[in-house]
């Protein structure tokens, strides 16, 4: 037991006069109340109490002591509850995937910056996985499966890949139906191999199936622009296209053949001791994420 927690003990048995009612307010045993109470006499070697089978009262010596460590204990209690309710200010670090961070997580900042007039916000925008702690962020948005560490993740909602086209080409070159029939169509791709390696459900045990295209792209937006005008078949996220889906610009295909959808989350470097920037911060955001209709997608 600490010496300040030590103090605390003795603080309350002198105030219920009763080592038995000390242990039920402070959640612990008669046995533990009294060893500590002991401890203390015996450190600072004078008789604090004096107990006898039907009451409890401060020696002189205890008395003292009560005054000091009541006056101490007090003053801590008010240093920490104005560390708890320390006011929501300083910098705070957020970075999210490009597109996702632009649709989603902007907007939300702005509004988070009305809402607390002392904090300032470095939005960073990018598809790698950041470090959180080497790169000294506090919130990072996460699409897909996380890996065990030591971050603490917050569930805001989940999105899927989709197949999409514009009804233009479809006309042009028709539906496909399974996906051994895309061999026949154009492939609008990313530049990376994990944008053209397409899995499907269900197929070959999940095995990818690699996509040749005329048109390979780095940017999503841009993909999803030559997606829109014609250019073939892409595959995107299903927030990123949600607003094309429901114009008619964009035919989801191939609806069968999906795999289960990727969860969405907001990470942080761990739960413990936040600072009330973050603390805001998550509860602020996934309150407005997970009301959005594109991170419940069917």
């Amino acid at each position: 037991m600490d010496r300040l927690d030590e103090l605390g003990v003795f603080v309350r048995i002198v105030e219920e006069g009763s080592l038995v009612r000390a242990a039920a307010r402070l959640r612990r045993s008669p046995p533990a109340v009294t060893r500590a109470l002991a401890a203390l006499e015996d450190r600072l070697g004078v008789r604090l109490v004096d107990r006898t089978t039907r009451r409890l009262a401060p020696t002189e010596a205890g008395r003292a002591l009560y005054d000091k460590a009541r006056t101490l204990m007090q003053d801590y209690e008010a240093a920490t509850a104005g560390a708890r309710e320390a006011p929501v200010r300083g910098l705070l670090r957020v970075t999210a995937p490009v597109q996702f961070g632009r649709r989603h997580i902007a907007p939300l900042v702005s509004k988070f910056l009305d809402a607390h007039a002392g904090v300032e916000v470095e939005l960073l925008l990018n598809d790698r996985n950041v470090d959180l702690i080497e790169e000294g962020i506090d919130v990072a948005a996460r699409i897909g499966a996380l890996a065990d560490s030591a971050l603490t993740a917050r569930p805001v909602g989940h999105v899927r890949r989709l197949w999409v086209a514009s009804p233009a080409y479809l006309k042009r070159r028709g539906t496909p139906r399974a996906p051994d029939e895309l061999a026949r169509h154009e492939a609008v791709l990313g530049t990376s191999r994990s944008t053209m390696d397409w899995v499907f459900a269900g197929v070959r045990r999940g095995a990818p199936m690699h996509m040749t295209g005329r048109l390979r792209v780095d940017d999503v937006e841009t993909r999803l622009r030559a997606a829109r005008d014609g250019r073939g078949i892409a595959q995107l996220l299903s927030y990123q296209v949600a607003d094309d889906l429901a114009a008619g610009r964009l035919v989801r295909l191939l609806q069968a053949w999906e795999l289960p959808p990727l969860p969405v989350h907001l990470v942080t470097k761990g739960r413990a001791h936040r600072a009330p920037k973050i603390e805001a911060f998550l509860a602020f955001a996934a309150k407005r994420l997970l009301a959005l209709q594109v991170l419940s997608p069917d």
